[in-house]
Formats: structure tokens, sequence, C-alpha cells
């Protein structure tokens, strides 16, 4: 086991008094301070000229905060652009334009649409369908109406089965 350090002319070495717990956190505490206050003050990333004219050496000069040259750059190297070849516009073809359709015309291709009969044998015979394919009966069918008396074609309201029936032959193309 070591013996303790003997101070000059043999006399033992005065031990250091122990700090308390109160004296401990108060340096951590000023520690904690110095520490907080260090680095630059809020803001001073965008607006420079406040933490620069503090320092009044270079409050003449107005530098700009982003450090870096604004000169652009190519992105390709000079050398290799006589090599790549420049691509040669691809004209895509001018999206069809929807043709507007004639009401009769328009009628006729509801008349015929497959999905629009599949939905409508579905519904005759009893089945539930989903809210899409509902949605979308329901929207071509209104459309149908729509068109009808557009056209001035009149269906009697006053037997709705019969309208019914009438409007899925017609569809039908019965």
């Amino acid at each position: 086991m070591k013996q303790p350090a003997r101070a000059a002319h043999g006399k033992p070495a005065v031990k250091a008094k122990r700090k308390s717990r109160d004296d401990i956190n108060h340096e951590a505490r000023d520690r904690k301070r110095d520490k907080k206050h260090r680095g630059h003050a809020s803001g001073s990333r965008a607006n420079p000229a406040a933490s620069e004219s503090n320092g009044g050496s270079q409050a003449n000069s107005v530098k700009d905060p982003r450090i870096g040259s604004k000169k652009p750059v190519a992105l390709i190297a000079e050398g290799k652009t006589a090599a790549v070849k420049p691509k040669k516009s691809v004209e895509k073809p001018a999206a069809e334009k929807k043709v507007r359709l004639t009401p009769e015309e328009e009628l006729a291709k509801l008349e015929n649409d497959e999905r629009l009969d599949a939905l409508l044998d579905r519904l005759e015979n009893g089945e539930t369908l989903s809210a899409e394919d509902q949605g979308w009966l329901d929207a071509s069918l209104d459309r149908i109406d729509e068109l009808m008396e557009q056209l001035g074609i009149v269906m009697d309201d006053a037997e709705d089965e019969q309208a019914e029936e009438d409007m899925y032959r017609l569809l039908k193309g019965n």
C-alpha cells in the first residue's frame, strides 16, 4: 500500500478538504452557465450584419453570408460534349383530343356498352353490386336519361315498371 506523499521537511501533506454536495452542485451550475453562452448569437446566420457590426473592424464592408462561388458550373465536361451526341427531340404524338359526340352517337355508344349490359343483367338476376359498379351504373343511366331528354325521347312516368323494362329493352337493342 502506498504511503501519502510527505511535504517538505518531513511533515505530512495537508489533506485536501472534501467539497460538500452544495459546493459541487454550485460549481456544476457555473460550468453549465459558461457553456450555455458559447457560440453565435441567435439569428446570426440570417442577419450577419448585426453580428459583424458588433466586431467593429469590418462593419463597412458588406459581405455575403453565403459561402461559395456564384459562378455557374457546367454539368458536362467540355471535352465530352463533342463525344456525346445530342438527343433529337422526339415529338410525342399529340394527345388525342376527345371528340365530342353528338347526343345520338353518345346514346348509341351507351346502348352498346358491354359493361352496362352486364351490370343490368346482374341487377335483373337480383345480385348486389359493389359501390363502384353501382356508382358507375347510376351515372350511366343518368346520362342516358339526359340524352333521351335532349333527343326528345319521352318515357311514360306513370308506369315505372314498364319504363324500366322499356329502357332495358332499348339498351339491349331488341
